[in-house]
Order: structure tokens, then C-alpha cells, then sequence
């Protein structure tokens, strides 16, 4: 075993724990904090939470042995189950993320509207429409077996065996597949988080105008204020933009190097590098540890819900430490 299986090695055990700790944590917050409950981005994040915790505790570990090994887990039956859940689970979470800037454009763009466009009912045939859409490409995978270990990825996923004669079948549906999840996600995040993004300017532009004009009528106010306002002016339209860059830069980054490898490789004259091939499945792997951090746990309700949860647990454990009844 060579220095890179061992950092490809873990990496993943290292994605694996910090994905499952952190949407445990998200699920946690969902419990304990009723205004994260009511919330409609509430059930989107909650169904990609579940999903990125499947992919934690189900396909990170086969990968793993895939990479331990050099060989396919266990037997054909538990691969064709690993790889039915990699694509159902990857497809549900490409489109959670567009749900979730759906729903942000609506609240940025249409805010007076909101209440009546996105209730809870509209997000739940939302999420249903995911779950619709991730089970009929997973399911005809299936069906149509194709779906094996990879060696190029040490994964069970999508895979045609050497000796299949569906060759072109396959291609078409391997490109159909991403066009339907990858791309019409990136196309609508890009879209929705593009126009919120112009909004924000508008606002921000307007806020400027209006603070660059009481600036002018105060002639007597210091001018270290003066600059502190006009630098929080500037940290303001960069505060937006780097929101933006994160939730659209993260999709691409993590996806986007493995769609195109797997669109290479449909070419019967191109064969994968194993340890990019690996590489590029960790990170998409990588996503179901960073979205927590990005559609979350970073947020102050969140972040007041945990601390909530921590005080309230610190305060119950120093009743029973020190015998008061009222922990009973």
C-alpha cells in the first residue's frame, strides 16, 4: 500500500465523520428549535441532511473497502443496492440544493408573495418530485443492470459490465441522467442565486445612495465615521457576492469534476485513472460534509438553537450533578 491509497484512505474516513457529526447535528437543530421547524427551507435541508447521512453510513464505507480492498464489498447483492443508492441519493441532493435556491428566489424577488407561493405543501411536492425523479433513474439502472463495482472509482455505481451489448444505451442514458440532475441543478442554481444576487445590488445600491446622501447633509460628523460607513457599505455588496460564489463555486467544485470523468469515459478509447477516478467520487463525497456548513449550521437561528440545546443540557447535568429535585 502505497502514500496516496493512504491519504485517499483517510480522506474519506475523514469525509465520512465529518459528514455524519455535522447533519446529525442539523437534524438536531430540526428537534429542538420550533422556528427552524416551521421555516418551508426547513424540510428541504432536512431531506438533504437524510440523504447525506445515508451516503455517510452506506456508500462512503463501501468505498473504503473498495479502496482497502481493490476489490468489489461483499457480494453482487449488497453492490447492486450501494450503487441504486448512490444514484438515488446524489440525484436527491443536486436537487435539494435547487430547491432550496428555488426557494431563496422566491423569498428575495417575490418577498411580498412569498408566504402564498412557497408554503409547506408546495415544498412537500417539491421534495416528492425529487424523490420521483432520483427513483426512476435509480430504478432503471437497475433494472436494466447497470449498475456493478467500478474499479476506476472503487465504488458500486453506475457501471457497464465489459461484455454488455447496450453499449449505446447506456451512453444515452448515462447523458441523460446528468443532464436531468447536473445540469438542470447548476442551471437553476445559477439562475435563482444569479437574480437574488441582482436584487441584493438594487438594495444595496439604494441603501448606498441614501447613506452617501445623509453623509452629505451631517458636514459636522468625524470622518473616521464616515469611512466606517462607507466600508461597511463596500462589506455589504462583498458579503452577498461571496454567499452567491459559495453556494454555486461548492456545487461545481465537488460535481462537476466527477460528471465530466464520467462523461469521458463513455468514450471506449478513454480509460479512467484510478486514483483520479477515487478522488473525484470523494469529492462528491465532500459536498454531504460541506452542505450543513453552507445551508445551516452557519446561520444564527441554527447556531441559537444548538447553543440553546447546549445550555439547557449543561444546566440539567449540574441539577443532577448537585441533587436538586427539579432534574427529576
Amino acid at each position: 500500500m502505497n502514500l496516496l491509497d493512504i491519504f485517499l484512505e483517510s480522506l474519506i474516513v475523514v469525509i465520512a465523520v465529518v459528514s455524519l457529526v455535522a447533519n446529525l447535528l442539523v437534524l438536531l437543530c430540526f428537534t429542538c428549535s420550533a422556528q427552524v421547524r416551521s421555516q418551508v427551507p426547513g424540510i428541504f435541508i432536512m431531506n438533504l441532511s437524510f440523504c447525506n447521512i445515508f451516503i455517510a453510513v452506506l456508500n462512503m464505507p463501501s468505498t473504503l473497502l473498495g479502496v482497502v480492498k481493490h476489490q468489489k464489498p461483499f457480494g453482487d447483492h449488497f453492490c447492486y443496492t450501494v450503487s441504486f443508492m448512490d444514484t438515488f441519493l446524489t440525484t436527491n441532493t443536486m436537487l435539494s440544493m435547487a430547491a432550496l435556491s428555488i426557494d431563496r428566489w422566491i423569498a428575495v424577488v417575490f418577498p411580498l408573495t412569498y408566504s402564498s407561493k412557497m408554503r409547506l405543501k408546495n415544498a412537500a411536492l417539491m421534495v416528492s418530485y425529487a424523490w420521483l425523479h432520483s427513483l426512476a433513474f435509480s430504478l432503471t439502472s437497475l433494472l436494466l443492470s447497470w449498475v456493478d463495482y467500478s474499479p476506476a472509482y472503487a465504488s458500486c455505481t453506475l457501471h457497464l459490465r465489459e461484455d454488455a451489448e447496450s453499449r449505446v444505451h447506456f451512453m444515452v442514458f448515462t447523458a441523460v441522467f446528468h443532464a436531468c440532475t447536473f445540469a438542470l441543478s447548476l442551471f437553476i442554481l445559477c439562475f435563482t442565486y444569479l437574480k437574488v444576487l441582482q436584487v441584493a445590488r438594487f438594495h444595496c445600491k439604494r441603501i448606498d445612495v441614501i447613506t452617501v446622501q445623509t453623509l452629505l447633509l451631517l458636514v459636522d460628523i468625524h470622518p473616521s465615521v464616515k469611512q466606517r460607513c462607507l466600508l461597511e457599505q463596500k462589506k455589504r455588496r462583498q458579503r452577498a457576492t461571496k454567499k452567491i460564489g459559495i453556494f454555486i463555486g461548492s456545487f461545481v467544485l465537488c460535481f462537476a469534476p466527477y460528471v465530466i470523468t464520467r462523461m469521458t469515459e463513455l468514450s471506449p478509447s478513454v480509460k479512467i485513472d484510478h486514483y483520479w477516478g477515487i478522488m473525484s467520487k470523494c469529492l462528491v463525497y465532500s459536498k454531504a460534509a460541506s452542505d450543513p456548513f453552507v445551508y445551516s449550521l452557519l446561520r444564527q437561528q441554527y447556531k441559537k438553537a444548538l447553543f440553546g440545546k447546549y445550555v439547557l443540557s449543561s444546566g440539567l447535568v449540574s441539577q443532577w450533578l448537585n441533587g436538586t429535585p427539579n432534574c427529576l
